[in-house]
């Protein structure tokens, strides 16, 4: 006799082992509060883009919202509850953007590519969540007199050096009025963007799902601790085909964007976030 799925749990392939534990389950069968866990520290880098450039990179639906500015991160956590202790890393690129859907426009950060150097959390964020999650290896950042430099490689080959230069610590005063909102004013993003596909087996080029999907700004329990500020830079490596056989198009999509100016970048150590149970389909 076969086995039958339970109703309400929560499945991935292999099935046929009973449901799963994960970053929304735990051995108890109940979720994570993410209070204080994970403890990240994130380098992230901003620029001015050319617009016709960042568009090609957005889904049907999607657009450009506001400047073409380009993001792109790199965030190391560690002590991850879901994980048993262990941590992960994670980098990310995204650009502002607005999905049109049929119950109203939504506007934010869409998330073009996730790595991540780890399986668990890109399976389950793939499968479960829409995220554009893909494998890298990204080693611990280098830290010297103030300047943060991290790189990502896929099987030895560097693709990427994102470095944040000339570092000024904020006062608490800031880091305060951060956590407290007031320095968030007048954001009106609603979260994270991500656009969901899936082939269907089989019948290759045809989508199984297709749609996008919202990682909402609120609900979060994450908390700033720490933050400096510097001149930043991000270099992507061209890649040949031999070097990254499943992943050279995207590196040298992103290598191709022109830098019309430098934003700046950032250095944060934060404690806390959210397992993601409130995702959901933008329609």
């Amino acid at each position: 006799m076969s086995y039958e799925f339970q109703p309400g749990k929560m499945y991935r392939m292999p099935t046929h082992f009973g449901p799963r534990t994960g970053p929304r389950c735990g051995p108890d069968g109940k979720g994570f509060d993410c209070i204080d866990n994970p403890k990240s520290l994130t380098i992230a880098v901003s620029f001015l883009g050319k617009k016709e450039q960042l568009e090609n990179l957005l889904p049907p639906r999607f657009e450009l919202a506001g400047d073409p500015i380009a993001s792109v991160y790199v965030t190391h956590m560690k002590e991850i509850e879901w994980l048993a202790g262990r941590g992960y890393s994670v980098m990310g690129v995204t650009i502002p953007a607005t999905f049109n859907g049929d119950d109203g426009a939504v506007t934010g950060s869409f998330l073009t590519v996730l790595w991540e150097n780890l399986t668990d959390p890109i399976i389950t964020g793939r499968e479960e969540l829409g995220f554009s999650k893909i494998y890298c290896e990204l080693p611990e950042p280098t830290i010297l007199r103030g300047d943060y430099h991290s790189i990502g490689s896929w099987m030895g080959f560097k693709f990427i050096d994102i470095k944040v230069e000339n570092t000024t610590q904020q006062s608490e005063d800031e880091i305060t009025a951060i956590n407290s909102g007031a320095a968030r004013a007048g954001n009106k993003s609603a979260g994270t963007l991500h656009y969901k596909y899936m082939p269907r087996t089989g019948e290759w080029g045809t989508p199984d799902i297709e749609y996008a999907v919202l990682t909402p700004a609120e609900g979060s329990n994450a908390k700033l601790q720490e933050r400096w500020v510097g001149d930043g830079s991000v270099e992507f490596h061209r890649a040949r085909w031999e070097d990254m056989p499943t992943q050279y198009n995207i590196v040298n999509a992103l290598a191709d964007l022109d830098v019309v100016e430098w934003r700046g970048g950032s250095v944060t150590r934060s404690v806390g976030g959210k397992d993601l149970s409130d995702q959901r389909i933008l329609r």
